[in-house]
């Protein structure tokens, strides 16, 4: 499958969020979505996004958009991640990887010489009309959430 581009049309997906209900792309539609997508629930770099996320949730409500978490982790581990920070939207588990695969997240990583599979940390904006706006590939955590505010304001 080709690389999203910005422009493209947001892969349409159905998730089961932390809440036990099934998630699409269209029930955001005529909203901006800001959809994250992160290695692993309760891990230092990713715990650190999602809380930035929770402190600038207002911000970004401000521009009429919404944060959706996606990884590959359970309903279960997700539940107990965001009551263990109190997050304030949605996390989405992908643990069949269709959707991490859709979105050309899931690569081959290497860490200490080993290569593996996993999420390379990404994050899309996605328009009111269903179309990617903005494309954050390899985030650094630091400063992220400050430039999709910036990009949501575009």
């Amino acid at each position: 499958m080709a690389a999203l581009k910005v422009g493209d049309a947001a892969p349409d997906f159905s998730l089961q969020g932390h809440d036990g209900k099934a998630y699409s792309l269209k029930d955001f539609k005529g909203k901006k979505v800001v959809l994250y997508f992160y290695p692993k629930d309760d891990t230092s770099g990713c715990t650190a996004e999602a809380c930035s996320f929770r402190d600038n949730l207002a911000a970004i409500k401000r521009k009429d958009a919404l944060v959706v978490g996606v990884s590959g982790d359970s309903v279960a581990s997700h539940t107990q991640f965001i009551d263990k920070y109190d997050l304030n939207f949605t996390l989405l588990s992908d643990e069949s990887k269709d959707v991490l695969k859709k979105y050309g997240v899931w690569k081959e990583k290497s860490m200490y010489g080993r290569k593996y599979l996993g999420i390379e940390r990404t994050t899309f904006v996605i328009n009111e009309r269903g179309k990617i706006s903005h494309i954050f590939p390899k985030v650094k955590v630091n400063g992220h959430t400050e430039e999709v505010l910036k990009a949501l304001s575009e």
